[in-house]
């Protein structure tokens, strides 16, 4: 079953009067469980793809499927919807707030769906802090953690509305080596254990070797999809 699928996709960015095609023609279905890694060079469409993914933009051709709804009849309000109820995003300047602690960067998405009243959002927090490792954490800020630490906050914050699936775009360019592979293998823990889909944006080998899916894109079309 596909959680998100292009068919015929096509994105242009214009540049004064020139149209510079970034996608052309992505034909990809991304199914539920996956942990994907779309990977290639600065410029092959790879961060392109994630922002149609994420509904953060709409195709320019083709169409984009999130849930089986056409994301290019959604109005921004209503991209707005599926981005909060279905997607999760992990950046990879970590993008925590920086005057909230690690409990608060994480309970915010559950502010905004307005489903849970504090007590029963505090034990979701809670309980995702130490999926994570980091429950000891909670009441820190930004600043007083290490880029690790952050990245789980941000990993945590992105699974506690248990989303859809999770976009993460190069999230091992701002950590070191071991951290980079210490958050890795904590996102497969979380993919096996709460069967959240993953699809990441990179260049870093690291993660090409840790997905179960690659997928190489070269000039905004789809050279191979090996699984």
């Amino acid at each position: 079953m596909s959680v998100v699928k292009m068919e015929n996709a096509v994105k242009n960015y214009k540049v004064g009067k020139m149209e510079v095609p970034a996608l052309r023609g992505i034909n990809l279905s991304i199914e539920k469980g996956d942990f994907a890694a779309i990977a290639g060079p600065s410029g092959s469409g790879k961060t392109t793809m994630l922002n149609l993914f994420g509904c953060l933009d709409k195709p320019t051709g083709g169409k984009v499927f999130i849930e089986e709804h056409d994301v290019i009849t959604l109005s921004p309000d209503q991209l707005a919807e599926v981005r909060n109820q279905h997607i999760g995003f992990i950046f990879q300047s970590f993008n925590l707030i920086p005057v909230l602690t690690a409990f608060e960067n994480v309970e915010f998405p559950l502010i905004l769906l307005k489903k849970e009243g504090p007590r029963a959002r505090r034990k979701k927090v809670m309980n995702m802090l130490a999926e994570v490792g980091i429950a000891e954490l909670a009441d820190r800020k930004p600043s007083e953690m290490s880029g690790g630490q952050q990245q789980r906050v941000a990993i945590a914050r992105a699974l506690v509305k248990s989303p859809d699936y999770v976009l993460a775009d190069e999230p091992t360019a701002n950590i070191d080596t071991k951290t980079g592979h210490e958050i890795l293998h904590l996102m497969e823990e979380m993919n096996q254990k709460l069967g959240t889909t993953f699809i990441f944006s990179t260049h870093d080998p690291q993660v090409m070797e840790h997905a179960r899916r690659l997928i190489k894109i070269r000039d905004g079309q789809v050279e191979s999809d090996e699984r």
